[in-house]
């Protein structure tokens, strides 16, 4: 009994067929859904599957053709899941329940065909601006598909719209080029008003300006009005007191003449400078307006050289590609020079090596063979080394009288040769005190070694003269035709 008794997990529901359950609406089914506990199945007239309740994450890419006829890709992602009640589970358990995998390949054939259909009523500037929408329709219409499937829809979400031909991008770039040719307008339009504004300023600081000198004229004219009338009452009242009452009157006169000359001069000033000020105002509209003129034009032309600029620099980024290609290809075959490169400074390498190591090995082999002749006959060896260093200090010894001049020799007449046999004599004897000196030193006789070398030479001549006597006999008689025997013995008495 315990082997029959099966319990599914928490994730799943156990479908047992040949058992029977009454349904919500009172009918009776062959299929009974148990969740969230167990039931005992006999194994002879029952039948226990589980089904999975997990939400599966479905992902669709269908392509597709807008309203336009543009053909977009469109990427979205779906929850699915099978329904939790029971006649659900069971509609899903006569379906799904030996293959699993079908729930994602029936849902993900609906979602496409739901997204085709919807995508074809709608251009691609709704598909961008209303996705939400658009995953609202797809579900509703996949709804009812699913249901009788027993499945249910938790979410479905459209992650992204691309196409091949740039229509998405061209419409995002429209976009941006727009805020921005907006950004750039505000821009210049505060600019211009910072400066009218500046204009502005400028133009009242100019009005108060003038006023404030006028004012600082009239106050210096009254200033010196003052003075001057203190002057001329101080000179009137000394022309009263030397010239009399006639005088005074002729000053007063002339200083009334002079106050109206004053005025009007002061009034004719005053006209200029309002003039000066009108065309001074004129010029400044006329700068401004002129100015606006040109602001226009360079707004245009930096407009323009921004599009070239913007030419030029993709002409300049391909131009940098290919150069970058070259140079890389360039760099590959600079590499696999250098590799070849090393590989024959390896091979020289080592050839210089097997050279010195062979080298080697033979001065090794050379000092090893004299090595042994030194143990077999060390007398010899010796009189040989004695004999190459006799010939170059016997040279340096002869190179002092080389350095000498004249030689003047005293005789008494009494010994033979002269001077050469005395020279010679002298030679002997320094060539024995240098034998004696070998001598005492190292032990070695050069007069014996010399005697002895020179009979070893001579033994040695006369044997090969032998040896070759012997050979030139018997080719000769190899190649004579053959003779009597008598003749032939008398002929080696002569020869020998």
């Amino acid at each position: 009994m315990r082997a029959w008794y099966k319990v599914a997990r928490a994730d799943e529901a156990l479908v047992v067929v040949g058992r029977k359950q009454k349904k919500s609406d009172g009918l009776t089914s062959s299929i009974s859904v148990i969740r969230g506990g167990g039931a005992v199945v006999n194994p002879i007239t029952q039948r226990a599957e589980t089904l999975s309740l997990r939400a599966r994450q479905i992902m669709v890419q269908p392509t597709a053709q807008s309203i336009q006829g543009v053909t977009v890709d469109v990427t979205g992602v779906a929850l699915v899941k099978v329904g939790s009640d029971n006649e659900s589970i069971a509609r899903a358990a006569e379906r799904f329940v030996s293959q699993d995998k079908a729930i994602e390949v029936f849902t993900t054939e609906q979602l496409e065909g739901a997204l085709r259909g919807v995508v074809a009523t709608l251009s691609v500037e709704q598909l961008m601006r209303d996705r939400q929408e658009l995953s609202d329709q797809i579900a509703t219409l996949i709804k009812s598909d699913l249901e009788e499937q027993g499945l249910v829809l938790d979410s479905f979400q459209i992650q992204g719209i691309t196409d091949e031909n740039g229509y998405v991008h061209a419409l995002g770039a429209e976009e941006v080029s727009k805020v921005k040719r907006q950004a750039e307008i505000a821009r210049i339009d505060a600019e211009r008003q910072i400066k009218a504004r500046e204009i502005s300023t400028s133009e009242e600081t100019l009005i108060e300006q003038t006023q404030y000198d006028k004012n600082q004229a009239a106050a210096a004219a009254d200033v010196g009005e003052a003075r001057a009338e203190a002057e001329q009452a101080e000179a009137l009242a000394r022309a009263r007191a030397e010239q009399g009452v006639l005088m005074q009157q002729a000053d007063n006169k002339q200083a009334q003449l002079d106050a109206d000359v004053k005025r009007v001069a002061d009034a004719s000033q005053y006209e200029e400078q309002k003039k000066a000020d009108a065309r001074a105002y004129s010029r400044v509209k006329d700068a401004e307006a002129a100015a606006d003129v040109q602001r226009r034009e360079a707004d245009i032309n930096e407009y323009e050289l921004q599009k070239k600029a913007d030419a030029d620099a993709y002409s300049q980024i391909k131009a940098a590609e290919a150069d970058a290609q070259k140079a890389e290809r360039k760099a590959e075959a600079i590499r696999v020079q250098a590799e070849a490169d090393a590989d024959a400074a390896r091979a020289k390498a080592q050839a210089e090596a097997d050279a010195i190591r062979l080298a080697g090995e033979a001065r090794a082999a050379a000092i090893e063979a004299e090595a042994e002749a030194l143990k077999l006959n060390q007398d010899a060896v010796l009189a040989q080394r004695s004999l190459d260093v006799l010939v170059p200090m016997m040279t340096e010894f002869a190179k002092g009288y080389g350095n000498v001049g004249n030689v003047t020799v005293l005789s008494s007449g009494s010994s033979e040769g002269g001077a050469t046999a005395h020279m010679a004599g002298e030679a002997a004897m320094g060539m024995r005190a240098m034998f004696d000196t070998v001598r005492e030193t190292t032990g070695i006789d050069l007069s014996s070694v010399l005697q002895g070398n020179a009979m070893g030479r001579g033994i040695a001549t006369g044997q090969q003269q032998a040896q070759g006597d012997q050979q030139a006999q018997g080719d000769q008689q190899a190649s004579a035709p053959r003779a009597p025997a008598p003749a032939e013995a008398s002929s080696d008495p002569a020869e020998g």
